[in-house]
């Protein structure tokens, strides 16, 4: 692939507040528009079944707009036939709008030869009638989502609905206590959006374009990470997405920006918050060095005593720079902070801040230190966050 010779320069800083921006971290908050509105502008919300302060798609609209109920989040997914789950970065909270722009995928999954799970004669059939007369149903309402005890063993009727999710035939309307809430698409799916008639090229720059827009700015490899694309799908729509190629210091690879973000400057304050290590800001870990110059790794599944940072170290977002990281857990109405890494000194006040907003949110009236990094901040930390508290 050819790359057209850049016309516009960028610094290392310009990026990352333009990155900040695309992705809700600068400037004032749009609460009107609210949690639709954030899902909209990050084009997808993961979901991860881990469940610590609350689960990750809570934690990616309070991170941006504040102390949003948790209720409040979940209606504002699932009601009105506003979102959508499918497989994006992952598995992802999806505008319903894009429904027709995983057209390719839902492709690619009908014509895949070979799969983890085999799907015994006549499940498949079974589901989709069961749905149509008795749903929306789960799968444990459907006859049972596993054989065994065995997290990857599935029933025939788990592994029937799921391939039915993967083709677009069904789609999963909410979540019950973490359960997919299963129905046809035909009556989930607005009637108008309920098509595959875009080819994989229109599906593709829609994709790289509204990454581009989530991103600010991206390198390939950061387009592609965003839905989960080929580099080569990328490379063959990049030109027609819309996205102007630009140049940013320090970054040694080509990269594209969004045109809008480009004609306005990104100014307004930042926002001081604890990030979901599934956050969207943070996904790529070559970015999020290339940008924070922080190294960030989910260690839930790694052996604990290989733990450097904690299970479910949250990373902390203050004046657009990545300052620490805090391991949180609850007991009771106390937010423990199992451990923490501060970067600096001056980083203690808004760690503090960042968690007792936290807490605050998670109806904790309490913050507890169990061991900080740097035993000399310590102190400082719960000094400040006494002050914070009382």
């Amino acid at each position: 692939m050819t790359t057209p010779r850049p016309q516009t320069e960028l610094s290392a800083d310009d990026a990352r507040r333009i990155a900040l921006r695309a992705q809700g971290f600068l400037g004032s908050p749009d609460r009107k528009a609210g949690v639709r509105g954030v899902l909209r502008h990050l084009g997808a919300v993961q979901l991860d079944t881990i469940s610590v302060l609350a689960r990750s798609h809570e934690l990616i609209p309070y991170a941006r707009l504040g102390a949003v109920g948790r209720t409040t989040v979940e209606q504002a997914y699932w009601t009105d036939t506003h979102a959508f789950e499918y497989w994006s970065h992952a598995a992802c909270i999806l505008p319903i709008e894009e429904w027709p722009h995983f057209a390719f995928r839902r492709r690619a999954y009908r014509h895949r030869p070979h799969w983890h799970h085999t799907l015994p004669d006549g499940v498949y059939d079974q589901v989709i009638k069961q749905l149509r007369t008795e749903g929306p149903l789960t799968a444990t309402e459907l006859g049972g989502a596993k054989r065994t005890s065995e997290w990857w063993d599935w029933s025939g009727t788990k592994v029937a609905v799921e391939r039915a999710l993967m083709y677009g035939e069904v789609v999963c309307v909410e979540r019950r206590g973490w359960k997919r809430v299963y129905d046809l698409a035909e009556r989930a799916v607005p009637a108008h959006l309920l098509h595959d008639d875009l080819d994989d090229a229109e599906c593709l720059r829609r994709l790289v374009r509204l990454a581009g827009q989530s991103l600010g700015v991206g390198t390939r490899a950061d387009l592609a990470d965003y839905h989960r694309l080929k580099t080569e799908q990328v490379d063959a729509v990049i030109a027609d997405s819309g996205l102007v190629p630009v140049t940013v210091h320090g970054w040694g690879k080509p990269a594209w920006a969004d045109p809008a973000a480009l004609a306005a400057p990104p100014r307004g304050r930042h926002r001081t918050t604890l990030l979901s290590p599934f956050d969207s800001l943070i996904w790529e870990r070559a970015r999020t060095e290339r940008i924070f110059g922080f190294t960030h790794r989910l260690e839930a599944y790694v052996p604990k005593p290989k733990r450097i940072h904690g299970y479910f170290a949250m990373p902390v977002l203050a004046g657009g720079r990545l300052v620490g990281r805090v391991d949180p857990a609850r007991e009771g109405r106390t937010l423990v902070a199992r451990q923490v890494t501060l970067d600096h000194r001056k980083a203690v006040p808004a760690v503090a801040q960042a968690l007792v907003e936290a807490a605050g949110w998670v109806d904790c009236t309490d913050v507890r230190v169990e061991r900080v990094d740097a035993p000399d901040l310590r102190e400082p930390l719960t000094t400040e966050l006494a002050r914070l508290l009382a």
